[in-house]
């Protein structure tokens, strides 16, 4: 049975992401208020994207790939730019430095690494930025 995955594009400006077989009575659920509580609560809704796949079971993987997405690689597919998923599928925490924004402990006989969230919970009392501090060694380091 053939299945689709499709994106709409809700009132409030967000996505929604879901499979059916039959995506136009789908969508006729969704207008009506007889779809996901997302939709329902965001009416009207309209149809922005969708894939047809030759199995329901396929589909349904689709939409749950896609869910897991940021809204900046859901929009590169809407638009037909498919050269842009491989960067926006880069984890936030790996961009702009990534690990190198990891300061090394010299006290840890292991060579461990502390976090920001760590080392500003830690300073938090002492009313340091550590983010804006961790920011200033990271621009310190590639400008030299």
């Amino acid at each position: 049975m053939i299945g689709y995955m499709y994106i709409l594009e809700c009132a409030d400006g967000s996505y929604y992401t879901g499979s059916t077989t039959d995506l136009e009575r789908r969508l006729a659920q969704h207008q009506c208020g007889e779809g996901a509580n997302h939709t329902k609560n965001r009416l009207p809704v309209k149809l922005i994207y969708y894939e047809k796949f030759p199995r329901i079971d396929q589909a349904f993987y689709r939409e749950k790939q896609v869910q897991g997405w940021c809204r900046k690689k859901k929009e590169a597919l809407i638009n037909g730019c498919p050269e842009l998923l491989p960067q926006l599928a880069v984890a936030y925490r790996d961009r702009n430095g990534g690990f190198e924004c990891l300061n090394h402990r010299e006290d840890d006989k292991d060579g461990g690494f502390e976090s920001l969230n760590h080392r500003q919970s830690l300073n938090h009392r002492q009313g340091k930025d550590v983010v804006s501090e961790a920011l200033e060694d990271t621009t310190h380091k590639t400008m030299q």
